[in-house]
Order: structure tokens, then sequence, then C-alpha cells
């Protein structure tokens, strides 16, 4: 940028980091001041270094640990593609109904996933959640350093995708009283996902879940709440072209991802999105001793501020003080005219009411700072 701000974030050695900046500060860790920063040299759209397959063995059910093994290692920088599968409305003791009930075939990609029902173990002491790949060993990641995820692509791997609504589920959970599964079919050429005439859903593939392991002392964790290092965040605009920043807890970090979903509305109110299958490639960048306390992202025309807790008044809350802490410390505006600024200017969106943890993201537009440029890898 042409203007100096305050940033956590200083422009390593390898290559630059685009202009989000993650609000807190590790303790002690001194003030900073990021030169101009240059458009990074590496092309969006690039060969993988790395292919991980939705393979059996490259599957986790459910759950985060330090102590999952990790099924690829990768170094710094790397550009890495990771296959997901989404098994929604597909059971475990007869994966192959669901294809034949909505007249779906059995392709290689279905194959892939009647494999993995009839393969991968849930965690054995009971803790539930999404069919995940991974987790991703990131060669000099360690505790204290944060893992910055830069989204190049986001693909389907299959034509459909699966909403459902059950009893006790979702936003209204005592309004629903039967269970019903409806599949998306997706028209690609027009980017749109069908559910019947005259309902047109646009087609904005993310994934659910990208996640880092907690620390080692926290246990195995289930994937269905987001936490501090990341999980099932559910921000629809974490899509192609898009940045997300995560604390590294444990050496390699240990990223996992899944639950893709096509399109979502914020809210996530029937309980889930579209789900589906995607592929998502991304590259890794490891920026030592910057530590987050919280996720955040940016886009190319929004900083992403992010609160998370189980009371939804909570949830708003802190995020609302993240985007007045980003403002305050990387912009360099008072707390005062942060708030200010939060209040004239950036729209809080409810990101999901439906994963334990409830979420609220703050949506910063870099467009009102008129006297600044931000530069941004894309």
């Amino acid at each position: 940028m042409r203007t100096s701000r305050r940033t956590f974030l200083r422009r390593s050695t390898r290559q630059s980091l685009a202009a989000l900046s993650v609000g807190h500060l590790a303790t002690g860790a001194p003030d900073l001041v990021t030169p101009p920063i240059e458009s990074a040299s590496v092309p969006t759209r690039r060969k993988p270094d790395h292919v991980i397959r939705s393979l059996p063995e490259h599957m986790v059910w459910g759950y985060f640990g330090a102590d999952v093994p990790p099924v690829y290692t990768v170094k710094d920088g790397d550009v890495v593609e990771i296959q997901t599968v989404n098994p929604s409305g597909v059971s475990r003791t007869n994966p192959e109904e669901f294809y034949q009930k909505n007249n779906l075939p059995i392709d290689a990609h279905a194959q892939e996933v009647i494999a993995i029902m009839k393969k991968v173990k849930p965690e054995p002491s009971g803790i539930r959640g999404h069919m995940l790949t991974g987790p991703v060993y990131i060669e000099g990641a360690q505790p204290g350093d944060t893992l910055e995820i830069r989204i190049l692509d986001l693909t389907f791997p299959a034509n459909f995708g699966v909403n459902s609504v059950w009893p006790g589920g979702g936003g209204i959970p005592d309004a629903v009283t039967t269970r019903e599964t409806f599949v998306y079919r997706y028209d690609t050429k027009r980017n749109v996902a069908l559910l019947k005439e005259g309902v047109e859903i646009p087609l904005k593939p993310f994934m659910g879940v990208m996640a880092l392991s907690p620390p080692a002392e926290t246990g195995r964790v289930s994937s269905i709440p987001p936490a501090f290092f990341g999980g099932n965040l559910d921000i629809k605009h974490l899509t192609k072209g898009a940045t997300l920043y995560l604390p590294v807890s444990v050496p390699g970090g240990l990223f996992t991802t899944g639950d893709g979903h096509g399109a979502q509305g914020n809210g996530e109110v029937s309980g889930v999105a579209i789900e589906t299958a995607l592929t998502l490639t991304a590259r890794f960048i490891v920026h030592k001793g910057r530590k987050l306390q919280m996720p955040r992202a940016e886009t190319p025309t929004h900083f992403i501020a992010v609160g998370l807790d189980k009371d939804l008044n909570r949830a708003m809350k802190n995020a609302l003080m993240e985007a007045v802490t980003f403002m305050k410390d990387e912009l360099g505006y008072t707390f005062n005219e942060a708030l200010s600024i939060a209040s004239t200017g950036v729209d809080f969106e409810v990101s999901q009411v439906v994963d334990q943890t409830l979420g609220v993201h703050a949506m910063i537009p870099k467009s009102i700072f008129t006297k600044r440029k931000f530069s941004y890898w894309t």
C-alpha cells in the first residue's frame, strides 16, 4: 500500500502477504509497520505440488487432535490439491441406497464415497462430526506461528449436493415435524443449483470446515463447533480468491478440511447448506512468530473479523470487538473512531446458528478507507 499501516504480518523473506492483519499480537510482540506490499509472484493458477485424494486412508471422521497422524507432509509455500467428500444423506450400513433412490450414477466419485463409508471408522470415544480429509503437516509451522491459507480454486467432483431438514435440527428445531432430504442438481454452465422448477440457487462453493489442530492438552475435539483454531466456521465468503489465517498450536499445524458447500445462506438455518463434495486447491504459507487469538480472513474487497460463542449475543459482541481492535491496532484509528466506523460502514453477518458454538463475522470494506491502497495476491 502507499501509506503505512500497522500489521502483525511483516513481509516475509519468501513472499509478500495479503493486507489482512490479525488483531491480537503475542504477548510482548512489538508494533510492526509494513512497507508497501507487492503482488505475489506466484500465479493463482498453477499445477499443484501435491494431490491428496479422497481415499479411506486419507480421511478422519469428525474430529481434530494433536495425536491424529498426518496423512501427508508438504513444505511452506506449497500448493496442495485436497479432495474431499460430503456423504450427507448416505448411510453407513447401505451407502449404495442413496444413489439408487435418487437416480444418481454410482460413478468413480460415488464409489469413493461408498468405500469411505464402509472403511472409515468413527472416533472410538464417540466424538462425531464431519467426514474430513487430512491432517496435512506443513513443514516449518510451529506453535506461536500463523498459517495463511490462500484458496486458489474450488471445484465440484460430483454434479449434485444435498440439503436436509429434520426434527430438532436447524434454527427452529421445535417447528420441524418430519425429516426430508433434498437433492440439488447442478447446472454448471449457468452456475446454479436446481431444487425444482422455478428454484435456482447460485453456486458459490466454499469449505465449511478448515482447521488446524487444537493444542495437545485439549485432546480430541469434535469438528462440529468452531473455535479459535478454525474448524466449522461456515463463513460463505471463504470461496475462491479468499484467504484464511489460523493460529498454529502444534508442530506442523495439522490442517484438516471438509464439509464442502455448494451454496449457503447466512445462518445455515436448516442445519446444513447444500452439502457437496469439493476439491480445494490452496497454498500454505507459514508466518513465523505471529500469533493469532482468533481466525481472520480477507477477500479482494473486505477484511473479515470473526466472533464465536455459544450465545449469539456474545458472538456478536466478540465480532464487534475483533473488528474494532483490527481497525484500531492495524489501521491506526482510535477506539472510538473504530467503533464509529464499525457502526456506519461495517456489516455484521450471522455465519451460522446451528453448530453449537455460533458465529458472527464482520465484513469490513476496504473501499471505505479512501487514502489507502490494499494490495492483494489475486
